[in-house]
C-alpha cells in the first residue's frame, strides 16, 4: 500500500497535498482498497465553502456508500470532473488522477491538525 510522505492525512482516510494556499484532496490507497470498486462520487460545487471535519460529498462503491470529510477549511476552486465519467480512477490512481477536489485554504493553522504519513500508517496498521 502506498503512503506518499509529502502528503498529509486524516483519520477519516482522506489525503491532502498542500501547495501554497491550495489543497488537493482525495481518498487514500487504504480507503479505496477497503471500499472496493468505486462506482460513483457526489462532489461539491465550485464555490462551495467547506469546514474542517464536515462532509463535502460521498463516494459510492459496490459494497457501501461513505461520506467524504473535509480535511481542512476552505472554498472549493476545482472538482475532478474526470471522475464523473471514470470513478474507477480513484481505485487505479488514488494519489494522482483520482484526486477529488481542490480548495483554497481559509485557515492555514488547520494544516497542523493533519497526520503525517507515519502517523497515518500507525492508524491503519
Amino acid at each position: 500500500m502506498s503512503l506518499p510522505a509529502d502528503l498529509k492525512y486524516t483519520k477519516e482516510h482522506e489525503w491532502t497535498r498542500i501547495e501554497g494556499n491550495i489543497a488537493t484532496i482525495g481518498v487514500t490507497d487504504f480507503a479505496q482498497s477497503e471500499l472496493g470498486d468505486i462506482a460513483w462520487l457526489e462532489m461539491p460545487e465550485v464555490g462551495d465553502e467547506t469546514k474542517i471535519g464536515e462532509t463535502f460529498g460521498t463516494i459510492e462503491a459496490v459494497k457501501t456508500v461513505e461520506d467524504l470529510y473535509a480535511p481542512i477549511s476552505g472554498k472549493i476552486i476545482e472538482i475532478n470532473s474526470e471522475l464523473l465519467d471514470s470513478p474507477e480512477l480513484v481505485n487505479d490512481d488514488p494519489y494522482g488522477r483520482g484526486w477529488i477536489v481542490k480548495l483554497e485554504i481559509s485557515n492555514e493553522a488547520e494544516i497542523a491538525k493533519l497526520l503525517s504519513a507515519d502517523d497515518y500508517a500507525g492508524l491503519i496498521e
